[in-house]
């Protein structure tokens, strides 16, 4: 299905619909923007977080055996 058809389908509902399916289409544009900005950020990082000692200070700790405190 083509542009023209769906413009053609969406203007056959009704207005409140039509603005029903706006929102929610804006909404997960909005989403899926802010989900690649944050996967961006987390690559450009990426390298810091391994590498650095003063962010990796805590990482010897992940093979240890975790228990909770009760």
């Amino acid at each position: 299905m083509g542009t023209s058809e769906i413009i053609s389908e969406i203007n056959k509902l009704p207005v409140s619909q039509r603005l029903t399916l706006i929102e929610l289409t804006i909404k997960k544009i909005r989403e899926e923007g802010k989900r690649n900005h944050l996967s961006i950020a987390a690559e450009k990082l990426y390298d810091d977080y391994s590498n650095n000692p003063e962010l990796t200070v805590f990482s010897n700790l992940d093979q240890e055996e975790f228990y909770e405190a009760r």
